[in-house]
């Protein structure tokens, strides 16, 4: 299965492509074969998944409950067909998701732990600063000292 995808970084949006940082095209496991699948994610991203996740994350929600079940027909109604990374690691994201979203010119790349999203760059920085503010409400320095 692939390794866990972690970071931020920022890049442009070219000709309906977007490439994936080096350090997240080595997460993906071998049984990945550099394809990805491209669909909706959350909180107004779009969501790429490994082909090797993807599977696992169809099969995992189809023996879930009835929510997540409904969650797995959305993410395959989104879905766009399966593809190989072409050349340095460039993803083809179509214009219909781009606009759906929000996302131009420039993209924020965010790892989510088992897959990847894409953000609107002045979006993720509304939910970054909404995060950032509860995290200082909440945490002090004592809880990192697990």
């Amino acid at each position: 299965m692939s390794g866990e995808f972690l970071g931020v970084f920022e890049n442009s949006v070219h000709k309906q492509r977007v490439i994936i940082p080096a350090g997240f095209k080595r997460k993906f496991a071998e049984e990945a074969l550099r394809s990805v699948v491209v669909t909706m994610g959350p909180n107004n991203t779009i969501a790429i998944y490994p082909l090797d996740t993807w599977k696992a994350t169809l099969k995992r929600l189809k023996e879930g409950d009835e929510r997540a079940r409904r969650l797995r027909t959305q993410l395959i109604d989104f879905a766009m067909m399966e593809q190989e990374l072409e050349g340095p690691g460039r993803v083809r994201i179509q214009d219909l998701l781009l606009d759906e979203v929000g996302i131009e010119d420039s993209v924020i790349i965010k790892g989510e732990g088992h897959f990847i999203t894409l953000w609107n760059p002045e979006i993720y920085a509304s939910v970054r600063a909404n995060k950032l503010k509860v995290h200082r409400e909440v945490f002090s320095s004592e809880d990192y000292q697990l």
